[in-house]
């Protein structure tokens, strides 16, 4: 995939309007992209800012990196920094960058299509793929080893938690006697092995939610640490965004979007910031018929008072 030249091509980033309106990069002069992915997002905020803003962008995969810095080339090198980082390490890559405090910052917590269809990832069942689940592939964690090691009421633990499956301890029970027999190591493997452990009633009713789908996000988010990388990221909020910037997270499912709606909201408590989102921001009927991903996406957005 690293010579794929077409990775993300026709990439569309979710909510890019209320993105641009929300955290109106104009007159902003260092604008943050924590997860810029494919350069959607970031393309968005320079398109709109001064031609002396200057966009620090993270990500943790380097395929996504080499198409974000080929789609933003037009604005120009001086203006566009990328770094090979996790969200976590906003402070350490603002220090690094040299450019003090973040006037905008933006996070898309989603996982990008291009990651989603690429089998080599083991990020989706659609596709037969190794298990593995890494978006950083400096990591030693995988699916596969979790799969592998875990045992079952830790299994269960994290599809619960994760996942928010009600059948965990039947789906841990499941992996850990078809490991027996042998090591899971493909997307497929775990596919049949879930959809074997439910009852039939269950595995029928899901309304076209697939029975694994719950596990095989449980999974993606503990091989990537997602949620205590989340926590991270909202505390540092607090001292790498200046006086009056603003901060917009974009979360999918409601164990991002818990934490984002309590850390905003203790912030404001504090007296410090401004919640400017009451409720979260979702798309309109039109994105969400052009672009199903975004029928899940909220945005909530917080201003730094002082």
């Amino acid at each position: 995939m690293d010579n794929d030249t077409d990775f993300g091509q026709g990439h569309v980033a979710v909510l890019a309007r209320q993105v641009s309106e929300y955290l109106s990069p104009v007159g902003r002069r260092v604008l943050v992209d924590c997860t810029v992915g494919l350069g959607g997002h970031s393309e968005v905020l320079l398109s709109q800012a001064d031609e002396d803003a200057c966009l620090i962008g993270l990500d943790v995969d380097e395929a996504c990196l080499r198409a974000a810095r080929e789609r933003l080339e037009p604005f120009g090198r001086d203006r566009v920094r990328l770094f090979l980082a996790n969200f976590s390490q906003l402070p350490e890559v603002l220090q690094e960058a040299d450019v003090g405090l973040a006037d905008v910052i933006l996070a898309d917590l989603g996982v990008c299509s291009a990651q989603l269809d690429d089998p080599a990832r083991g990020l989706s069942f659609q596709a037969d793929g190794p298990l593995d689940m890494r978006l950083d592939a400096r990591s030693d964690l995988t699916a596969a080893k979790i799969v592998g090691t875990f045992g079952e009421e830790e299994l269960a633990d994290l599809i619960y938690e994760f996942g928010q499956e009600r059948y965990s301890r039947r789906i841990a029970r499941a992996i850990v006697n078809a490991r027996k027999a042998g090591a899971i190591i493909s997307t497929a493997q775990l596919e049949k092995v879930i959809f074997g452990s439910l009852p039939g009633p269950v595995r029928r009713s899901r309304r076209g939610v697939h029975p694994a789908t719950r596990t095989f996000q449980a999974l993606r988010i503990a091989v990537n640490d997602e949620m205590k990388n989340l926590d991270v990221l909202l505390e540092s909020l607090k001292t790498c965004l200046a006086p009056g910037g603003v901060a917009g997270i974009i979360s999918f499912h409601s164990l991002e979007d818990r934490r984002v709606k309590m850390a905003f909201r203790q912030w404001a408590l504090a007296g410090t910031a401004e919640v400017l989102t009451p409720k979260p921001i979702t798309a309109d009927a039109a994105e969400s018929g052009e672009n199903p991903r975004s029928r899940s996406a909220k945005l909530r957005v917080v201003k730094r008072l002082n």
